[in-house]
């Protein structure tokens, strides 16, 4: 059996854990030439850090918005003829003279992205989540696998993982500070995140890309595209992936607000169950900011894990642990993966996170068709029913 059929069938192996380092001094001579696919606010928000924390060079741009490339390459001062724009934009790119690939587009375009980026010979740094289906996510595991092969760095820009705070707390759940966890709480609360960005007179397919966060194919709905930070959470301190969900959920009436737009649900509510019969208690809207929070609370038999994303950790109970008061988990978790990215180019050591990823983008479409069926699914029905969704976008406005 492959390595990927047999993770696709089990929970999995570990993922690497890695410290942030700094990556000037001597290394800092040796330039890594950067392709950025993606020039929307997440692309423009992160490609920054690349030079920034890392002296690594932008140097290519893509995009199917002819307005987002000019802007992005005014910003990185990158030239004309290496602004790629329409349908096989991301491909020019990946087959043009850059080290690596950074990938900010919507979630829909992600697994064939990286593919093109490995299959080029290039380094990927993927925004998470990898997928909106199952196809996608064995697509992500090919193309891992290929990198691998070609000790190509494939890295997944889950910030909270590269948080030392987040590290340390995963191992004091592991090594049985809490006692054995009997139940979880995981929730994401906040409030609606996109708006009609449309214009009047402006294309179908345009106004779905610029809305593509509320539309269902493009992002893989919210519990997959933003509710994975702590779903992927859950299953580290869990140690695995679920077994089964059973879920609900809906999308709530926006008729006549700028927040109409898409076909997106808006809240969920699943349980997840997981081996050794520890069950976790999700939930998420994206109604209103009057709470708004990133928990995963592990309760065991002898205390408590209380983590909250962009906010505090600490453990009470028999073996207390203050972590810290307020993390910086979102800016501070992708400068640190932009380092360990720049640094593993630089040393020749690649460095991979795809499978832990994938289980986490899976437990999100797993909780996702529980809710849409509103009855108790498997992981292996969700497997086996191996559902793919697509777009007939044009790509090129």
């Amino acid at each position: 059996m492959s390595e990927r059929r047999s993770f696709l069938k089990s929970a999995g192996a570990g993922m690497l854990i890695l410290k942030p380092a700094t990556v000037f001094g001597s290394q800092a001579n040796s330039n890594v030439e950067v392709g950025l696919i993606g020039c929307g606010g997440r692309g423009n928000w992160i490609g920054p850090f690349f030079p920034e924390y890392t002296g690594a060079k932008i140097v290519a741009l893509a995009d199917v918005v002819k307005k987002n490339l000019a802007e992005t390459a005014a910003k990185f001062q990158v030239d004309g003829t290496r602004s790629y724009h329409g349908p096989d934009a991301a491909a020019r790119l990946a087959a043009s003279k850059v080290d690596a690939v950074v990938i900010e587009t919507p979630t829909y375009f992600h697994a064939e992205q990286a593919r093109l980026a490995v299959e080029a010979g290039k380094h990927v740094y993927c925004a998470k989540p990898l997928a909106v289906d199952v196809p996608g996510c064995r697509s992500i595991l090919a193309s891992g696998q290929r990198a691998r092969e070609k000790k190509l760095t494939y890295w997944v820009d889950f910030q909270s993982r590269a948080r030392e705070v987040y590290q340390e707390a995963a191992k004091r759940i592991h090594r049985g500070d809490i006692g054995k966890p009997a139940l979880a709480q995981v929730f994401y609360f906040a409030g609606r995140p996109w708006k009609d960005k449309g214009v009047p007179g402006m294309e179908e397919g345009h106004r779905k890309m610029a809305n593509w966060f509320g539309d269902r194919v493009l992002s893989g709905d919210i519990i997959v595209e933003q509710n994975i930070h702590v779903i992927d959470i859950a299953n580290w301190f869990l140690g695995g992936a679920p077994v089964k969900a059973y879920g609900a959920g809906g999308r709530s009436d926006w008729r006549g607000t700028p927040q109409d737009t898409g076909d997106a649900w808006d809240h969920f509510a699943v349980t997840y169950y997981y081996p050794n019969g520890v069950q976790a208690s999700f939930s998420s809207h994206q109604l209103n900011g009057a709470f708004s929070d990133l928990c995963v609370r592990v309760i065991g038999i002898d205390g408590t894990a209380d983590t909250h994303y962009g906010g505090s950790l600490a453990i009470v109970g028999k073996n207390p642990w203050k972590g810290a008061e307020k993390d910086d988990t979102f800016k501070g978790g992708a400068v640190d993966n932009v380092k360990a990215f720049i640094a593993s180019i630089r040393n020749g050591t690649p460095i991979y996170n795809y499978e832990e990823s994938v289980k986490s983008n899976l437990t999100g479409i797993l909780g996702r068709t529980a809710a849409y069926k509103n009855r108790e699914v498997t992981w292996e029905e969700m497997m086996k029913a191996d559902e793919k969704w697509t777009s007939d976008l044009k790509l090129a406005w």
